[in-house]
C-alpha cells in the first residue's frame, strides 16, 4: 500500500473513500503543502439530497478536517439537463422555479456538515448557473467544444451503456459531460480549485475537467473518485422498501433516520462507521470487532453518531430512546412515524400513508407475504383494516419499519 505524506490522502485511503485518482504522487505532494481547493458538484433534482449522496458530503467534509477548502457547487446550471451517467433514461426536465426551490433546500444540509465562512479553509458554496446561464452557443463551441473528442466520449461507460442497450440519449443529455468539464475549468479561474471529486460514476466526466483545464489554460488539476457504495447484500446505498433515506427531517422523521442505521447489516458496519462518522479508527476497530448479539450495540453507535452529525444530537437521543422504549419495554414510542387516522382504514391505506409501501399494490403484496402486523399480530387478509378507537395502534412492515396509527 502507497505510503502518502498528505494527511489528506492518509485520511481518505485510511477511512475507504478513495477508488480512483487522475495523479496520486502530485496530489499528495500539492496537499501536503497548501490549501488544496476542492469541489463536488450536487444537480438539485429534489428539495433534499438522500443517503446516497452522502458520501460525497464526508468526502467534502474530511477535505476541510485536513485543513483544505471545500467548495460545494450546485447544479442550478446542469440541473436544467441532468446528469445521464448511467441512468436508463432521460431525467424529467423541471422548471427554474422548482430548481430554485430545491437549491434553497440542499443548502441547509451542507450547514450541518461544513464550516462555511471567509477563511482559508472555510467551505463555500457556488452555483455554475451564474456562468452557464450566460454562455452564448457559438461562442462556447469554438472556445470549449473543439478540446473534446466525440470518438472518447462515445467510449465511455456512461454514454456506451445507454447506446448498447438501444436507450435513447438525447443531444440535451450528450452535452452534459462538456458543461461538467467547463465547471472544473471555470473553478479553477475563479476559485483556485484543483480537485474535483465524486462518485465512481463520474470518472469520464471528471477527467473531461482535468484534460480541459490542462489544454485550455495550462492548469494541473487533478481527480478522485470513490468507491461504488453498495451495502453487503448487494443493494444500492440509500434504497429501503419505503423509498429513498433523505437526509433532510422535511422528508423523513429522525426515528425513521436513525433506524436506518440501526438496521445496518453486520457486515457492513465497520465499513459504515469509516465512512459516515468522525469516530477514531482505532475505537472502530474494537466496535466492528464485536461479535454475536454484541453487534448491535455498534450498530447503535453508528446510528447515534450518523444521525447527530446529520440531524443534530438532540435527534439522536431523541431516536434512541424512541426505539428503546419500542423494542424493549414495547411502548408506543411517540418519536414513531404517523399519521391520523378516523374509525376504521384499510391496512393498504395506512401501510401507504406511512410510507412503508410505495403502493396500494405493494402494500398488498407485503401483508400478502407475512409482513405485515397490527399491534404486533400478524396480518394476512389483504382487505384488513385498521381500527382506531382511543389509543394508537402499532403499524410494523417486516421486523424494521414500525409507525403508529392515531385517533383523529
Amino acid at each position: 500500500m502507497t505510503v502518502y505524506q498528505s494527511d489528506l490522502l492518509r485520511t481518505l485511503t485510511a477511512r475507504g473513500y478513495i477508488h480512483q485518482m487522475t495523479d496520486a504522487a502530485a496530489l499528495d505532494a500539492l496537499a501536503a503543502k497548501q490549501v488544496v481547493p476542492g469541489y463536488i458538484g450536487f444537480d438539485p433534482t429534489a428539495p433534499s439530497l438522500h443517503v446516497g449522496s452522502l458520501v460525497q458530503i464526508m468526502l467534502l467534509r474530511r477535505l476541510q478536517q485536513a485543513g483544505h477548502k471545500p467548495v460545494v457547487l450546485m447544479g442550478g446550471g446542469t440541473g436544467k439537463i441532468g446528469d445521464p451517467s448511467f441512468k436508463d433514461e432521460a431525467r424529467k426536465l423541471n422548471s427554474d422555479e422548482v430548481i430554485a426551490a430545491n437549491v434553497a433546500g440542499i443548502k441547509r444540509i451542507f450547514d450541518r456538515f461544513l464550516t462555511f465562512g471567509d477563511g482559508p479553509s472555510d467551505a463555500v458554496m457556488l452555483d455554475n448557473a451564474e456562468w452557464l446561464d450566460k454562455l452564448e452557443y457559438i461562442p462556447f463551441l469554438r472556445e470549449v467544444g473543439q478540446h473534446f473528442s466525440v470518438n472518447r466520449m462515445l467510449s465511455f461507460d456512461s454514454v456506451k451503456l445507454r447506446l448498447d442497450r438501444e436507450q435513447s440519449l438525447s443531444f440535451l443529455e450528450f452535452n452534459y459531460m462538456i458543461l461538467q468539464g467547463y465547471d472544473f475549468r471555470e473553478l479553477a479561474r475563479r476559485a483556485g480549485v484543483r480537485l474535483q471529486m465524486g462518485g465512481s460514476d463520474q470518472w469520464g466526466n471528471i477527467v473531461n475537467g482535468v484534460e480541459l483545464a490542462r489544454r485550455m489554460d495550462g492548469t494541473e488539476v487533478f481527480g478522485v473518485t470513490t468507491p461504488l457504495l453498495t451495502t453487503a447484500s448487494g443493494e444500492k446505498m440509500g434504497k429501503t422498501v419505503a423509498g429513498a433515506v433523505w437526509l433532510h427531517e422535511d422528508q423523513l422523521p429522525h426515528f425513521d433516520y436513525w433506524q436506518f442505521w440501526r438496521n445496518t447489516d453486520d457486515r457492513d458496519v465497520g465499513r459504515f462507521l469509516r465512512l459516515f462518522t468522525d469516530l477514531p479508527l482505532d475505537e472502530i476497530a474494537r466496535l466492528e470487532a464485536l461479535d454475536g448479539a454484541e453487534i448491535n450495540e455498534a450498530k447503535k453507535v453508528l446510528a447515534n453518531e450518523a444521525t447527530s452529525m446529520c440531524r443534530g444530537r438532540a435527534a439522536a437521543e431523541d431516536a434512541a430512546e424512541t426505539a428503546r422504549k419500542t423494542f424493549e419495554e414495547g411502548a408506543s414510542g411517540a418519536g414513531l412515524p404517523s399519521i391520523v387516522a378516523p374509525g376504521a382504514t384499510p391496512l393498504v391505506d395506512v401501510l401507504v400513508g406511512l410510507g412503508f409501501a410505495a403502493s396500494k399494490g405493494e402494500a398488498r403484496r407485503l401483508i400478502k407475504g407475512g409482513g405485515a402486523r397490527i399491534d404486533g399480530e400478524k396480518v394476512a387478509d389483504e382487505a384488513a383494516t385498521v381500527t382506531v378507537t382511543d389509543a394508537p395502534v402499532r403499524i410494523s412492515a417486516g421486523k424494521k419499519h414500525h409507525g403508529m396509527v392515531n385517533p383523529a
